[in-house]
């Protein structure tokens, strides 16, 4: 027993008995003097559950405990009305199941387990060392700081490990730091661990975690260090409050091995006096509890110098055959965090017999007679300051104070545990910033992950749960900084060649100022002055034979046709409306059948006046209608085109691709859209087989000969368009269509219309009737055919 004795357990009850003293002697309770018991537990809970019953001794009879069968009184008013204590939070809680009997204060200065703020379960428990709910953050908060991407978190089978672990894994998971793994140590951990050592170590070897965090106890982080020190890890350590200043693990030989270690642990603060008291009281040997410490631990005596102080540990300094303590270590032996929190205990209960019994610095107006549960309501409403540290309870029993975030420097020969920060409960966290500087810089651990990437790159896993690597975002994907997740970007952008940021897409389609389309619009636009100039010129000479050759009235018609013709080619230009789009393919193909009929009622009058074959004449002469011709020609095309206005209209579309967006007309039907060229194209061979066989005729302005010309450049055209419009892919498909109308209405007015403008303009002396009569006279007569002469 003697071998594991815990010194700091007994200087920490000597602060007890030193703040009780201090308040007797002060007489903050006049004419009351506080007295006090103290029991070992042995950090056990059979021990700690019958210590409590042996303080509560009215009720540390097992009669007592059963509840008879005519129960009318309440519990029998123990005689201690407060309680110190526990360390551990899972004695704590046995205890304070026992003590909630009698509403008996229970006040721990070191258990954190959150399960203790259950005021349902656990209504008489309060501390002076903030829950773990606030341990824990300050843990993930340090964590995050640093910019650790993945720890591995080793907790223990009770209520401080397993209820800490379990906060510590939902905080991270909030926080989108990767867990490794959660390793549950069993109780007996550190008594009975080969097998369970050999299997957490080489987890902690084989994972990539850049922090291990222990939250147990600090007799099972003792037996992992030592392993970690045997195996020469060489990891960064996170410790919680149980073992964050322990000198027993900073002391282990080669500590340096296992790698850096930092901590949280309750706000350093130091006992005023105290460690005078305790040199005096070891000096005068008058303390009864340190006679006996002392019968096990005497005091060293003729060190040397050299020997004095350097060597502070109870299992190695010797003077014969019994182990001894140099007086000039005691102050490294005196714990400043759950000491001052053993001195806040005593401050509390303090505080609240003096509201209770109602003293100020004279006297104590209340008697001595009151009730554990009376005191505990006082000791619940405290609020007052104890050496700068301002201490009251929240509804859970809980204390607003902070944590100390601790670094183990093993630089020199002996580990220093040295304060570098601290953590506040509004979730306020200080460190160094050259520290956090010196951390963030990591940009790939040790194992071969990645912690942040360049723009452009995220972060994935890997082979390993929690390893990451650096991979470039696909194509319409990009990801702005820090290897976050690739995101899509809108359909109407496209990710830059870096992959770190989306480009708005080019809208592509025929602008006005494109120098193809400024071309094609002066030629638009020439084509329409033409042909108003020659509607003029036939308007003027409409009663001229030349005028009548080309069909009189139908040569008006024809005009019309390729006007609209030239005007619907400004449709292809600009950004596609619905509009646009109806106009464009579906009117042309209306006008340009328009034209074609016309040009073959001309025809069919040509065969009438001057075949003279009896049979074939009287046929003809039936389709000699020019005004039926047409309509019913040009009636056919319309009705192919109206039904695709109307059910499939053509629509404005879009296009998209890579880093661009077409606008386009979609034709709606294609089925129509061939309909529609399949029809045109008939009507033009037809006129061309009419002009060929017309050419035999005796006509003076050789209509059919031109018509040959002009229809054959027609289909032409429209042969050399449909292969090229089919492979053509972007803006200028359009202006191949406005290009192949325009050349197909150019071809009709250059070919048909433009010479019988030249005749009426330069070559008047043909155009009379007169001439015209010469001319078939002539023909016929070289052919050896008989002519009437008048």
């Amino acid at each position: 027993m003697w071998r594991r004795y815990d010194f700091r357990g007994l200087l920490q009850s000597q602060v007890m008995v030193y703040a009780i003293r201090e308040i007797n002697q002060r007489r903050v309770l006049p004419n009351f003097t506080i007295g006090y018991d103290i029991y070992d537990t042995c950090a056990d809970v059979s021990i700690a559950i019958r210590a409590t019953l042996q303080l509560l001794k009215n009720q540390s009879d097992p009669q007592r405990c059963l509840v008879p069968e005519k129960f009318q009184s309440a519990l029998p008013e123990p005689k201690t009305k407060a309680m110190i204590g526990e360390k551990y939070s899972e004695v704590s809680i046995a205890v304070a199941r026992v003590t909630a009997l009698s509403s008996v204060a229970q006040i721990s200065y070191a258990s954190t387990s959150e399960q203790l703020s259950r005021k349902l379960k656990f209504p008489t428990f309060l501390r002076t060392i903030s829950s773990d709910e606030h341990q824990t953050q300050a843990i993930v908060e340090l964590v995050n700081e640093f910019n650790w991407k993945t720890v591995a978190i080793v907790g223990s089978d009770d209520e401080y490990g397993k209820y800490g672990s379990d906060r510590l894994a939902d905080s991270f998971r909030k926080k989108d730091i990767c867990i490794e793994f959660v390793d549950i140590l069993p109780g007996n951990f550190s008594q009975n661990a080969s097998d369970r050592l050999n299997e957490l170590v080489s987890n902690i070897n084989k994972s990539s975690a850049e922090a291990v965090i222990m939250f147990t106890k600090d007799t099972n982080v003792d037996v992992i260090m030592k392993a970690a020190i045997n195996t020469n890890l060489n990891r960064t350590w996170i410790a919680g409050d149980s073992w964050s200043i322990s000198k027993k693990v900073s002391a282990l030989q080669n500590i340096e091995k296992a790698g850096e270690v930092f901590g949280v642990i309750s706000k350093k603060n130091e006992v005023p006096g105290f460690r005078d008291y305790v040199m005096s009281m070891f000096n005068g040997n008058t303390n009864a509890i340190l006679k006996h410490h002392l019968s096990h631990y005497p005091l060293c005596h003729n060190q040397s110098d050299e020997n004095r102080g350097s060597n502070c540990s109870l299992e190695n300094s010797q003077q014969g055959s019994k182990q001894c303590l140099d007086i000039s270590c005691l102050a490294t032996y005196i714990d400043q965090y759950s000491s001052y929190n053993v001195y806040l205990a005593v401050q509390v209960i303090a505080e609240g017999l003096r509201h209770l019994l109602k003293c100020d610095s004279h006297q104590c107006k209340r008697s001595s007679q009151f009730t554990a549960s009376e005191l505990l309501m006082e000791i619940k409403k405290v609020n007052f300051t104890v050496n700068n540290t301002h201490i009251f309870f929240d509804a859970n029993g809980d204390p607003c104070l902070g944590y100390d975030i601790v670094y183990w420097n093993m630089s020199k020969q002996r580990t220093h545990i040295e304060t570098i920060g601290g953590y506040w409960p509004n979730g306020k966290l200080q460190i160094p910033h050259d520290l956090v500087r010196n951390k963030r810089s990591v940009l790939v651990t040790a194992y071969n992950c990645s912690k942040t990437c360049k723009p452009g790159q995220e972060l994935k896993k890997q082979s390993k749960k929690c390893c990451v690597e650096c991979v470039k975002c696909a194509d319409g994907e990009f990801s702005p900084e820090n290897g976050t997740e690739c995101q899509r970007c809108d359909s109407e952008e496209y990710s830059s060649p870096q992959r770190d940021k989306c480009l708005k897409k080019t809208v592509e389609f025929l602008h006005w100022s494109d120098p193809f389309i400024v071309i094609l619009s002066c030629l638009e636009v020439f084509g329409i002055i033409v042909t108003i100039f020659f509607a003029i010129l036939f308007t003027i000479y409409h009663s001229t034979p030349i005028v009548k050759a080309v069909g009189g009235y139908l040569c008006f018609l024809e005009l019309f046709s390729l006007l609209a013709c030239f005007c619907l080619t400004f449709s292809f230009t600009g950004s596609p409306t619905k509009t646009s789009c109806m106009l464009g393919i579906p009117v042309f193909g209306i006008s340009l059948s328009l034209c074609i009929s016309c040009i073959l009622a001309n025809l069919l009058q040509i065969f009438v006046g001057f075949n003279f074959q009896w049979r074939i004449g009287s046929w003809v002469k039936r389709l000699n209608r020019p005004l039926l011709v047409v309509t019913i020609v040009s009636g056919i095309q319309l009705a192919v085109c109206v039904p695709w206005l109307y059910f499939y209209p053509p629509f404005p579309d879009k296009q998209v691709s890579r880093e661009t967006i077409l606008l386009q007309c979609d034709k709606g039907s294609h089925k129509f859209f061939i309909a529609m060229l399949s029809y045109n194209a008939f009507l033009a061979i037809t006129c061309f087989i009419f002009a060929v066989k017309g050419k035999q005729l005796p006509d003076l302005y050789k209509n059919a000969s031109l018509v040959t010309i002009s229809m054959m450049l027609f289909l032409i055209i429209w042969v050399l368009f449909i292969p090229i419009y089919i492979s053509l892919f972007g803006k200028y498909k359009r202006a191949i269509e406005s290009a192949a109308i325009l050349i197909s209405t150019y071809s009709i007015l250059g070919c048909h219309l433009a010479p019988k403008c030249y005749i009426m303009l330069f070559r008047k002396e043909i155009n009379n009737q007169n001439a015209i009569t010469e001319h078939i006279r002539k023909h016929y007569e070289d052919r050896q055919m008989p002519v009437v002469k008048s």
